[in-house]
């Protein structure tokens, strides 16, 4: 169900206006005619949870709610599972209220504009909804685009094909929204409504006020657009929780930015659990993954205090993006993880892939492999109860579309080869059974290996080589991939064409194919 909500001041709608307090009060109720404005008649709803950012509390029972409040909060409703709020007409949804008397400070790019004094009650309209479940959410990973034209890649490209998408609850665009031109955060609000559903946003590192002197201050033209930064909702058996992880300006040196929380946002996370069911799936999104190894990019001990708020919560997953590759990581108890089944951590692909380079298509788009071999395109997360399926599509390629089989096209005849058969399986971790067969022979296992794929090296080595410029950008150097497994070729076969098989399981049990073929010839 998607209801339209009129808004004002680019928050909730609220009642007269008082003098500014240190509290603030109000309703969360059903919003029976759907107009965003309690009536007498629209009761309250008790026991939702309502948060200031960092403390949360519960509606009493007749609905009502009362929080502490600065001169700089955004306050928002928790959304229970059974409920909808209502979404404004970019298909944003509408659950938290600004409040910001003085507006944001004077940055490069606009903040919030003065909000004045805070409204005698402050009240959040739900709208009940029949949620099942059993429901499926749409991620896009770093949609980035530096441009208008980079915009016009990314709408062509991925939100074109998923207009009118069905059974899908609603999306989360995993942060760097734009690339450093807050400007553009509106042509991509323009973008991604198009897919119609409900859609939410979290902040990347590109997406900063740069010129901010304090973390809390680098995310104001963010909160003018979505709202806050960090917020939670409840759908079915799963509650998600989304998080700024970017610490900017770098607390060590003041340059730059760091993966990690403030002391606030962990405050908030630790309040907002303990209104969550043990039993319930924990689902946690931001944009650095807590699983980066290069250079120092995450703060250790803000993961390690993450763990150990949801050491009461053994169904767990968490998502980022920011790599502009995939990769599935799991963490044990050896990395500080307090329960016997390994945390996982998606490391989702990108919609705008290598950062909008490479050769163009057809449509003239970029096809933006990315520098591990996998193709652009987003995720479906299929949940069911407090289980998930993942399942990752290939912008504009079937959905059998899983994997890249790299081999020979022409091989000597009993000639041993130090060439081999490689398969990039988009969605595979390390643990992961890949296996192949030639000629519908015996299926055997593929060696899993961390190297560079040798289809993305052909990818960019064209460039290299190329007499002529090419259309485009050339694309970034390959790194190793996280997903990749070898076969060797058998030789001692018949001369002609060989087909070659591939099968390969995921950690959900989903069995994906895929063919290929390489050629014998007698050596000269």
């Amino acid at each position: 169900m998607k209801t339209k909500i009129l808004l004002l001041g680019g928050a909730l709608l609220f009642s007269t206006i008082t003098m500014a307090q240190s509290t603030v009060k109000g309703y969360v109720y059903e919003d029976t005619d759907q107009n965003g404005k309690k009536s007498r008649r629209e009761k309250g709803i008790a026991q939702v949870a309502v948060t200031n950012g960092e403390q949360v509390v519960l509606t009493d029972s007749s609905g009502k709610y009362e929080l502490p409040i600065g001169d700089d909060n955004i306050i928002s409703v928790i959304k229970p599972s059974g409920y909808v709020v209502g979404t404004n007409e970019d298909n944003l949804p509408q659950f938290f209220y600004i409040h910001k008397p003085k507006g944001s400070p004077e940055t490069d790019f606009k903040g919030v504009e003065p909000t004045g004094r805070l409204p005698r009650s402050v009240d959040f309209g739900l709208i009940p909804a029949d949620e099942n479940d059993r429901f499926t959410v749409l991620i896009f990973g770093d949609p980035q685009p530096y441009t208008l034209e980079e915009v016009d890649y990314f709408a062509r490209g991925i939100v074109s094909e998923l207009k009118g998408v069905e059974n899908v609850s609603f999306g989360l665009s995993m942060g760097d929204l734009v690339g450093n031109d807050l400007d553009l955060f509106n042509p991509y609000i323009e973008a991604v409504k198009n897919v119609g559903i409900p859609w939410y946003n979290l902040l990347g590192n590109h997406d900063l006020n740069f010129d901010a002197k304090e973390d809390h201050l680098s995310d104001e033209t963010y909160e003018d657009h979505f709202g806050p930064a960090d917020y939670a909702f409840n759908y079915g058996k799963v509650h998600f929780i989304v998080l700024d992880d970017v610490l900017y300006p770098d607390p060590r040196d003041g340059k730059g930015y760091w993966g990690g929380f403030r002391d606030d946002q962990l405050k908030f996370v630790e309040n907002d659990l303990k209104y969550v069911p043990k039993d319930h799936l924990i689902v946690l999104a931001f944009h650095i993954p807590i699983s980066e190894s290069n250079g120092d990019p995450y703060k250790d001990e803000d993961r390690q205090k993450l763990f150990d708020l949801l050491k009461d919560y053994p169904h767990t997953l968490s998502l980022s993006a920011h790599t502009h590759i995939q990769k599935q990581d799991f963490f044990g108890k050896e990395e500080g993880w307090h329960h016997n089944n390994p945390h996982h951590h998606y490391n989702v692909g990108t919609t705008s892939g290598d950062w909008y380079s490479g050769k163009h298509d057809e449509n003239g788009i970029p096809i933006s492999v990315m520098r591990d071999g996998t193709p652009k395109g987003y995720a479906f997360i299929h949940f069911d109860g407090n289980q998930y399926n993942v399942k990752y599509k290939a912008a504009g390629k079937p959905e059998d579309y899983q994997m890249k089989i790299f081999a020979p096209k022409v091989v000597a005849k009993d000639r041993n080869t130090k060439a081999g058969i490689y398969v990039n399986f988009f969605i595979g971790s390390e643990n992961d059974e890949v296996l192949y067969r030639i000629d519908e022979g015996e299926w055997k296992p593929m060696q899993y290996l961390e190297a560079q794929d040798p289809s993305y090296e052909a990818l960019v080595y064209e460039w290299d080589l190329a007499e002529e410029l090419m259309p485009g950008r050339r694309s970034s150097n390959p790194i190793d991939s996280k997903h990749l497994w070898r076969g060797g070729i058998p030789v001692k076969l018949e001369a002609g064409e060989h087909k070659i098989e591939v099968k390969a399981t995921d950690m959900f049990g989903n069995t994906y194919t895929s063919s290929s073929s390489y050629r014998l010839e007698e050596s000269k």
